[in-house]
């Protein structure tokens, strides 16, 4: 999940510096677009049909491109903003699966403690300070896979 958290970062910055470099391009071409719509007024001032015409193609070839351009970046515009709510979704499952692991944890040493007091045997007397060390190996086994089984359903939720 920390990878997944990792790529989606990455690729927000990467769709940021695209954004980046189309409004670049956009502005440039505005810029054309100004220059040859200049060009247009003063070869028609000037009585030039031959330029005008020609400047007139270049600015509408210019007016195009832009707009093909403006459409790309609203697509990645548009990317950012599904990436960066991936980038939350998973920042909340992993802190829903950090909770559950606690909660496990503190659930696994809770019936450690309980199950250390049910079992004690009549012949081991009041002592109270007499606690299983370490959990039994078979259910931190099961816990463990069931941890896992809870991590992979959260991963192909994440997927879907």
């Amino acid at each position: 999940m920390r990878q997944q958290e990792e790529d989606t970062f990455r690729l927000i910055a990467d769709l940021q510096r695209e954004e980046k470099k189309c409004t670049e391009e956009i502005l440039a071409i505005a810029q054309d677009i100004q220059k040859w719509h200049k060009w247009v007024a003063k070869a028609q001032a000037a009585n030039r049909p031959d330029l005008a015409e020609a400047a007139q193609e270049r600015e509408a070839a210019l007016l195009r491109q832009g707009n093909q351009r403006w459409g790309q970046m609203q697509g990645v515009k548009n990317r950012i903003e599904k990436s960066k709510e991936l980038y939350r979704q998973i920042q909340q499952r992993r802190k829903e699966v950090k909770i559950k692991q606690q909660e496990l944890a503190a659930n696994r040493a809770k019936a450690t403690q309980t199950k250390s007091w049910e079992t004690q045997g009549w012949n081991q007397g009041n002592d109270y300070t007499r606690f299983q060390a370490t959990p039994d190996p078979l259910e931190q086994q099961f816990r463990q896979w069931e941890m896992d089984e809870e991590l992979e359903q959260l991963k192909r939720n994440m997927r879907q």
